[in-house]
C-alpha cells in the first residue's frame, strides 16, 4: 500500500477546492462594460434619492418583472435557480469588491445593455431607466455598509487597475472606507 505524503494531500485540497473558489471570485471582479463604453457608463448617476421606498420598489422589480432572482438569487448571492449552469457565475451582490470597484453607472449600463461574454441579458425595453436605478438600490442593500457610498470611490475600477488605468495594488483604494 502506497502512503500519500501529507503535503500532497494539502496540495490536492487547494487545487480542488480553494483554487476554483478563487477563480470564481476573480470572475466576480472583472468589469463587464466594454472598454469603449466605460467612460460613458461611469458618467451615469442615479436620478433617484436613496430611500427605503426606492429600495422596496427595487425589490419588487428584482423579484418580479426583472426576474433578477432567477440568476442572482433571492438573497443576491448569485445562487438563483438557473445560476448553476451559467459561466461565469452571476454576480454576488454581497461581495464587497463588487461594489468597491465599479460605479453605479457601470452597473446601470450592464443591466440595461447586458454583459458581453456572460449570460447577463440587457433589460432595455423591459425595464425603464428609473426601474433599473431602483433595482440597483435594492442590490446595494445586500452589501450592507459596502454597498452605498463605497461604489468605486467615484471611478469604478476593475481588479488591479489604478485611477490612470495602470497597475496599482488592488484598485487605488483611498480614504477612510478603504479598509472596508
Amino acid at each position: 500500500m502506497k502512503v500519500i505524503p501529507e503535503w500532497m494531500i494539502g496540495a490536492v485540497f487547494v487545487a480542488t477546492t480553494i483554487a476554483p473558489a478563487m477563480a470564481a471570485e476573480q470572475h466576480m471582479m472583472q468589469p463587464r462594460v466594454p472598454a469603449d463604453k466605460l467612460a460613458e457608463a461611469r458618467a451615469l448617476t442615479s436620478p433617484l434619492p436613496d430611500s427605503p421606498d426606492i429600495v422596496e420598489r427595487g425589490k419588487t422589480i428584482y423579484e418580479g418583472k426583472g426576474t433578477c432572482f432567477n440568476c442572482h438569487g433571492k438573497s443576491g448571492q448569485g445562487d438563483g435557480p438557473v445560476a448553476m449552469g451559467l459561466n461565469p457565475v452571476p454576480r454576488n451582490f454581497h461581495h464587497h469588491g463588487f461594489w468597491r470597484h465599479r460605479t453605479q453607472g457601470e452597473i446601470f449600463w450592464v443591466i440595461k445593455h447586458g454583459s458581453p461574454g456572460t449570460s447577463m441579458i440587457g433589460f432595455d425595453g423591459v425595464l425603464s431607466d428609473e426601474e433599473i436605478w431602483a433595482v440597483i438600490q435594492y442590490e446595494r442593500s445586500f452589501a450592507g455598509e459596502h454597498g452605498p457610498g463605497g461604489m468605486g470611490h467615484g471611478r469604478g475600477m476593475g481588479p488591479m487597475m489604478g485611477p490612470g488605468g495602470g497597475m496599482s495594488g488592488m484598485g487605488g483604494c483611498e480614504g477612510e472606507r478603504c479598509g472596508q
